[in-house]
């Protein structure tokens, strides 16, 4: 009994949490004819998307956005799926959000009245 105790405790305890797969950083999908560099990271118990890099057709760039929160408070729902808020740039609005985690790829959607119209991307992982 004590081995399994100490498993567990490894496990579940005196290692903290098992990091969630979906932390690192993902290249959005082209907007606008840019994209950006988003870092998942815990924020109080959620994870949040911050942009760290931005990109246009001339390569990388000072934006204004750059240090923003774009994925705001998404709550692990088990199965690689994520609800909470997304903040979209271009039009400075904050949608409800979905983000899907499929290997190295993860679908972000936004959406209004109450999931009838949505937009979405596919993400993919930088590291």
């Amino acid at each position: 009994m004590k081995p399994l105790m100490i498993a567990a405790a490894l496990i579940f305890g005196a290692g903290g949490a098992m990091a969630d797969p979906v932390l690192g950083t993902w290249k959005t999908q082209t907007d606008d004819g840019r994209y950006a560099h988003v870092t998942m990271q815990p924020c109080q118990g959620k994870i949040c998307g911050v942009i760290v890099r931005t990109f246009n057709a001339s390569g990388e760039y000072a934006s204004p956005n750059k240090g923003k929160t774009l994925v705001i408070g998404m709550t692990p729902n088990g199965g690689g799926k994520y609800t909470g808020k997304v903040w979209r740039p271009s039009n400075d609005k904050v949608y409800n959000g979905k983000m899907t985690l499929s290997g190295n790829a993860l679908k972000m959607s936004g959406c209004v009245a109450g999931g009838l119209l949505c937009s979405s991307q596919t993400w993919s992982r930088v590291n």
